[in-house]
């Protein structure tokens, strides 16, 4: 099977459905391709039960759709799903489910992109050629467990944090967390919360927040510059928190919006677990130096005995996996070469979307810019009406 049109678009995450709408609001023609056999798998199946989105729902909002008036400033996952099936519904985003893209190489010659999808279904490759092609897989493509010496060892059950759903199952057992971000810090607390001894891994310093200083402080990068906004909302974190240092909570030296725009780090917000620490019902610990069986040894020479693991060690791109042609804008881990705002548009008509480490708000800019950006290469692949 082959099948011709202007843009391929590779994931239908909301970066893919948010690109493909903007599109379809310009009438250009477009397939979006994805692997699950849904769209925004990530969040309708591999997202935990309590998560919501850690932004104000107008940070989070995709293209030309806002969140209803009703929706409450930070919106629950399931909240959220629904949103993302009216934004399917309404802007008529058609997706091929279950295709998993093998290769994509841009043929000079004819100068199209060449696309090799696997119908999982069928067990058939199907070929797509379009004359621009939208990677919208993002950062978050595939789970990442780092590679812990001695793993393949452990006797309890290690997980992913993208397949952890709830603590239900982990009443009573000793669980760890590796990982500190806004993922471990608050699988940490519903862990806590269902009655697990619950440890956490804490390697680097962190910037801890409330939902209402994070709020804030975007509030204000509007009107004024972003280290007097990282001053004033680093110092009421401290009264709001106090000295951290003594519970294992380490801040860094950087800011928490200078190092998100350097890193794309983003500081964790606080749903309780500072002060599920600050009690003991959650103990912080040092890095893991080694595990040998149900033991698992610590870099300051502790060593305890564990049920379960949780790695909430984040997620990588593999993009490089079946890209072959990276038009210049891919990096070797996948990532864009170049920094926001000019990390979106490569080379032979190829972009990337949900890759700036910028969250939903991010995804909507990407998506709009890409958009528009094909609608002024290409006048032509609008639809004559």
């Amino acid at each position: 099977m082959k099948q011709e049109t202007v843009v391929v678009i590779v994931g239908a995450g909301p970066a893919g459905i948010a690109t493909s709408a903007c599109l379809n609001q310009l009438s250009i023609p477009n397939i979006v391709l994805e692997r699950e056999d849904c769209y925004a798998s990530l969040w309708q199946k591999k997202a935990y039960d309590r998560l919501k989105l850690h932004l104000a729902k107008n940070f989070c909002q995709l293209p030309h759709m806002p969140f209803p008036l009703s929706s409450p400033t930070f919106v629950p996952k399931d909240m959220f799903v629904q949103y993302l099936q009216n934004y399917v519904y309404h802007f008529k985003v058609d997706s091929l489910y279950q295709r998993s893209v093998e290769s994509a190489c841009y043929d000079r010659i004819a100068h199209k992109w060449v696309i090799n999808a696997k119908n999982t279904v069928l067990g058939l490759v199907e070929e797509y050629v379009c004359e621009f092609l939208v990677v919208a897989t993002g950062e978050n493509s595939e789970g990442f467990i780092p590679n812990v010496y001695g793993l393949d060892t452990f006797k309890g059950l290690a997980i992913h944090s993208s397949d952890y759903e709830n603590g239900k199952k982990f009443v009573d057992k000793e669980v760890l967390v590796v990982g500190a971000g806004n993922s471990g810090m608050e699988i940490a607390y519903d862990l806590c919360n269902w009655g697990a001894q619950t440890s956490i891994v804490i390697r680097s310093p962190i910037h801890v927040l409330s939902k209402e200083l994070v709020q804030l402080g975007m509030h204000l990068l509007k009107y004024v510059p972003r280290s007097f906004v990282d001053k004033m909302v680093l110092m009421l974190s401290k009264l709001l928190y106090g000295e951290l240092g003594e519970y294992g909570i380490k801040r860094p030296f950087k800011g928490p919006f200078l190092l998100k725009q350097e890193t794309g780090r983003s500081p964790v917000i606080d749903v309780g677990t500072v002060s599920k620490i600050k009690t003991g019902d959650i103990k912080v610990l040092t890095d893991i130096k080694d595990i040998n069986g149900e033991q698992i040894k610590f870099s300051n020479g502790e060593e305890r005995r564990f049920d379960a693991i949780v790695f909430a060690t984040g997620f990588r791109s593999t993009v490089r996996k079946w890209l072959k042609d990276d038009g210049g804008l891919f990096n070797e881990k996948g990532m864009p070469k170049h920094k926001s705002p000019n990390h979106w548009k490569g080379e032979d008509g190829l972009y990337c979307v949900g890759f700036a480490s910028a969250g939903l708000f991010g995804i909507s800019n990407d998506a709009k810019n890409i958009a528009n950006d094909i609608s002024k290469c290409k006048p032509s692949a609008k639809r004559v009406s």
